[in-house]
């Protein structure tokens, strides 16, 4: 379903990206003006793997679980990208098509510039070049750091480090006691665990005893963070 108008909150989780207000003013304006508004909702496909790359992408509500699917069929979540969030231009610079499929997580808003449109602001606008490149240094970053965590860190910690970027990105205060945060991405364990590189069962266990510890409430609707700086000791206990 398209409607060309992003809602107030929409537009303000776009001008509040980080890299994106990295941007001078004039440079944000034009790719306002040539972005298109897309909403999708739960479990829709967004882009599939091997399409060609015809749009850039900003998430602006809900989000955008990229994926692949193993050869045994079964479908893996790499990551969930967040508000704020452009991706999809890599394959505008090398030529390729898509990595991956991305399907909508919930009620989903993306913003998109299309590739013609795209490339006629990199042409106006030298900036985006190198605001580009900070943006793929940070991806690059973040890579190596999940990489690292994943070969150097025990699942409890890497877990904790996952539940307090997440506290980050979707945390809204628990309507019953502002003290306490709801995440509020709606994620299944086993889609936690797919994060996490790890079982079901053993995510559940270390949830478990995060609740023990009274650092997490496990609720049907998901999880409640009760002491985030508890979580953040967890997860540099053994970096």
């Amino acid at each position: 379903m398209d409607d060309p108008i992003l809602t107030i909150d929409e537009r303000e989780a776009i001008n509040s990206g980080r890299w994106f207000t990295s941007l001078s003013p004039s440079l944000r304006h034009d790719i306002l003006r040539c972005a298109f508004v897309k909403r999708y909702k739960d479990g829709d496909l967004i882009a599939a793997r091997g399409d060609p790359p015809d749009q850039w992408i900003a998430c602006a509500k809900g989000a955008v679980r990229v994926s692949s699917t193993a050869v045994s069929g079964k479908q893996v979540t790499l990551t969930y990208v967040e508000p704020g969030i452009w991706f999809g231009d890599v394959a505008f610079f090398d030529g390729d098509r898509r990595t991956h499929d991305a399907y909508a997580h919930g009620d989903t808003t993306i913003l998109c510039v299309a590739r013609a449109d795209f490339h006629k602001i990199l042409s106006t606008h030298v900036e985006l070049y190198e605001a580009l490149m900070r943006l793929q240094a940070r991806r690059i970053r973040t890579l190596f750091g999940l990489v690292e965590d994943l070969n150097t860190l025990p699942l409890r910690a890497r877990l904790a480090k996952q539940l307090v970027h997440l506290v980050r990105s979707y945390g809204v205060p628990n309507l019953a006691d502002a003290s306490q945060t709801r995440i509020g991405l709606q994620l299944a364990q086993e889609e936690l665990a797919q994060l996490l590189g790890a079982s079901r069962q053993r995510v559940n266990q270390e949830l478990k005893t995060m609740e023990r510890e009274g650092a997490i409430r496990i609720e049907p609707a998901g999880l409640v963070v009760l002491d985030r700086d508890a979580l953040t000791r967890i997860s540099q206990a053994d970096s």
